[in-house]
Parts: C-alpha cells; structure tokens; sequence
C-alpha cells in the first residue's frame, strides 16, 4: 500500500513539474509563467489539468505546420518579403505611423478602397444579406457567433439560395462560440448544402481541449463585396428591436483590392480548419475609393504579438488626438506605457467605455487600472447604454483601425483577431464622430469618482485585476 501512495504521489509531482517545466519555456510573458508554476505547485492534480486546458497554445505548433504546407502553395504566406521601401503612395506626414504595420506584417498598405460604416446590426445585416443574395461566384462567412434567431434564420435562407445559385458558400464559426447556441442552426446550412466547419471545436475524440484558443475573426466576402468589424451574428445586435438590452456596434462594409485580401484571410482560416487549402484564384476587384487599408491578422501562432505592437507603434507615433473606443480595456503594460507617455506629449488621449459592461467582472478589473491612465492626463467616458461592443481606433485626423480585437489579455495574447489598419481623411472623421457623440452623452470618469470608492469595492475591483490576464 505505502508503495503504492508512493507511486501516486510522485506521478501527482511529476505532473505538476512537467507543466512548470512547459510554461518555463513557452510562455513569453514572465507574469504568465510564475502565475501557471505557481497554479501547478500549490494545486496538485487540478493545477497541471487547469494548465492543460487553458495554459497551452497548441494552435501555435498546429498554426506553424500550416503554414509550412502553405509555402509549398503560395510562398508568401509563409515567407512573404519585407518591404524595405516606404510606399510611395503614402504622404511623408504618415508614414511614422504607417511603419510599423508594414514592418510587422511586411505588407504595404493596399490603395483604391471604400470603407463604409453600418451602425449596429440594423444597417449591417441588410447591406450583408444583399450582399450574399447578390453574390454568383462565392459567399464566405467567417464568424464568432451564430446564434439561433430571425437575423440567422435569414442568412441560412440567403445562402441556401447562393447554393442554388451554384455558389460556393462556406460557414467557419468558431468552437467555444458555437456553444452560444444550443439549437445548433448551422444544421440547416448543411442540409441546404452549405459548407460548415468549426474553429478548435472542443471534444473528447479526438482530444481537443484548447477552449482558451478562440477564433474571433469576423468577416463576410461575397464576390467583389466584403464585410468585416466587431459584429456577430445574433438578433442582440438590432437596436430597434432590443433598445434596451441589445449590443451597440459598428460593422463596415468594403470594396476594392482590400476584398482580395480579406478572401484570402478567410482562405487562411478555412486551411487552418480543414487541413485542406485553396488556391486564391479570384482577380483583385478593380478601384473604388481612396482609403488605403491593410489587414492585421494575429494569433497564437504568430512569432510576434502584432496587435499589440501595433498598437503601441502607432500611438507612439500620435502628435495631437487619440480616440479609443473599446467594450473591454485591460490593455497590456506597453500599450499603457504608450497611452501614458503619450498624454504627457501632450497628446489629447481620449478612451470611451461601457457604462454598463455585460461581463462585470472586466469592468471591476479595468476601474483598478484607470488611476494610472488619469495621472498621467489620459481622459476616459463611460458610454450610456445599451451595452457598446465597438472596437475604434482614430488617431490624428488621418489614421483609423477597425476590426475584431479587443484591448485585453484575450484578444492580444490568445485569440485569433483580425484588424484592419486605414488611412483615410474621411473615413477618421466619420469614426471620431461617432466616439465624440458617446462621449457628449456619456460621463466622464476621474480620479475622486475612483478614490470615492469603499475598500470592499477596491478590493473587488483588485480581485478581479489580479486576474485580468486569464479573464
């Protein structure tokens, strides 16, 4: 028997050490690595099984080997080359702000687009479904959510009538946020012979149990027109239906070259998915406007934290107004460092969040974090409701960044995200527009609204700060 117990108790530490010994040596962040040896050392048996599942990116190794298949297709994935030259079509006013996108993604901005903003699910879902019942050639939608409801009862319907059209229609909906529906809609896609597949669907056989790895990514190509934002597919997101408990949120709508780049981000993602990659073979569409854009594609199995890079490069590079418009802000220590040296420039930042966030717990944990912010000059708005899902970035009359990320742990560090960088005069105001709008209906948040607070709520908010990485 004592032999026995002994066996048991060296496998339990065995355990235990093997995952210190991994998060030692994979994870980047030094937080991270003495927050899991720490998990898997005082919790015995559970510590190692949280690691397991949440603690391990093995989309990063799966990310690597798709990537070696695809250079035998299109090198560029793979190996694209570095463009040493600034762009010519960029004014030298921008390029310090230009830069780092370039370098970090080694692509130039891509010219000859329109960017066109839909203000919450009541404009964007009707320009997607004429999209989609207009498309001949292909319709793909990429999506983190695809929740059971009139809003995906006509999408099932629009693209059930694509594939009579002799379309191609694909579904990619990613595996933790098809659990938002229990009555699985999707059903209905494959019936009417729409192709589905599902992001690092959690299951017992095979094993998968990354559930921490999410695909976020939001887009919608059809032919020549393209869709990408914050925004998912659920009934939440129509105002006028749910005034008081819907979502807010800004979708887009794209035409010209940067559709060809969103077909092939989508293309990516249905490879990562399926094993099985296709040839982009469809022609850039022609011009149709000025803003110049450039995708931003992140995720565990980039070399490099890009968004976050990103986003430190650019309000670097920031000379007069920041604007941040975000549903979760528990940014990383060198996106703060970057706001806070940027208000002490002089630099007017501005950050408009939820008033009411629809998960608490990130609210709590982003009010320990503001002090900082507002020593340093930085000015933050809590946004009226309803709840603001919106992801903004506008910068200096000239620069914008749209897309899927949120400024928390979870978008920069786990998530597979898609943003997308633009350079257009007009596209910026519209954007700052709309932040400076919340904020004349919003309420502004100061150090003695914070220091006013009791202990307990310091320490609630504390709690959950401490926890901020993993929320």
């Amino acid at each position: 028997m004592l032999f026995f117990e002994a066996l048991v108790f060296l496998a339990v530490h065995a355990l235990s050490w093997a995952a210190i010994c991994h998060a030692l040596l994979t994870k980047r962040d030094p937080r991270s690595a003495l927050g899991w040896t720490a998990t898997a050392l005082l919790l015995p048996v559970l510590g190692p099984t949280l690691y397991m599942l949440f603690g391990i990116s093995r989309a990063e190794s799966r990310a690597h080997r798709l990537m070696r298949r695809l250079a035998a297709v299109e090198p560029e994935y793979a190996h694209p080359p570095f463009p040493q030259e600034p762009p010519e079509q960029v004014p030298a006013h921008l390029l310090e702000m230009e830069l780092p996108g370039r370098r970090l993604t080694n692509r130039h901005l891509c010219g000859g687009n329109a960017v066109i903003p839909l203000h919450n699910g009541d404009m964007a879902y009707p320009a997607m479904l004429d999209a989609v019942n207009q498309a001949k050639d292909h319709v793909y939608l990429a999506t983190y959510i695809f929740k059971s409801g009139a809003v995906c009862g006509a999408f099932a319907e629009a693209m059930r009538k694509a594939v009579v059209r002799g379309a191609d229609v694909r579904v990619l909906i990613d595996g933790i946020g098809a659990l938002y529906s229990p009555s699985r809609p999707w059903k209905h896609l494959l019936a009417q012979g729409v192709k589905v597949e599902f992001f690092l669907p959690p299951r017992l056989f095979p094993p998968n149990f990354g559930i921490n790895l999410r695909n976020h990514r939001k887009m919608l190509i059809c032919d020549d027109t393209a869709f990408t934002g914050g925004i998912n597919v659920a009934d939440n997101n129509c105002l006028r239906k749910h005034p008081r408990d819907g979502i807010q949120d800004v979708h887009f709508c794209c035409r010209g070259p940067v559709v060809h780049d969103l077909r092939r981000a989508f293309l990516l993602n249905w490879g990562f998915s399926t094993g099985s990659y296709d040839p982009l073979d469809s022609p850039a569409p022609p011009s149709a406007g000025e803003s110049r854009c450039r995708l931003v594609m992140d995720g565990p199995g980039s070399d490099v934290e890009i968004l976050n890079e990103v986003f430190c490069g650019v309000i670097s590079a920031a000379r007069h107004i920041i604007r941040i418009m975000t549903p979760y802000f528990l940014p990383s220590h060198d996106i703060m460092a970057s706001l806070r040296s940027a208000a002490r420039r002089g630099v007017e930042t501005r950050i408009v969040l939820p008033g009411g966030n629809n998960l608490p717990y990130m609210h709590w944990a982003m009010l320990r974090l503001l002090p900082a912010l507002l020593r340093a000059g930085v000015r933050v708005w809590l946004q009226a409701p309803p709840f603001a899902h919106s992801k903004l970035l506008a910068i200096d009359g000239s620069y914008s960044q749209i897309g899927s990320a949120n400024l928390d742990a979870r978008s920069l560090h786990l998530n597979f995200e898609l943003n997308m960088e633009i350079f257009d005069a007009g596209l910026h105001d519209k954007l700052a527009g709309h932040i400076d709008r919340a904020i004349t209906k919003g309420r502004e948040i100061t150090l003695k609204d914070l220091e006013r607070q009791s202990l307990p709520v310091k320490l609630r908010n504390a709690a959950c700060w401490i926890f901020s990485p993993y929320l």
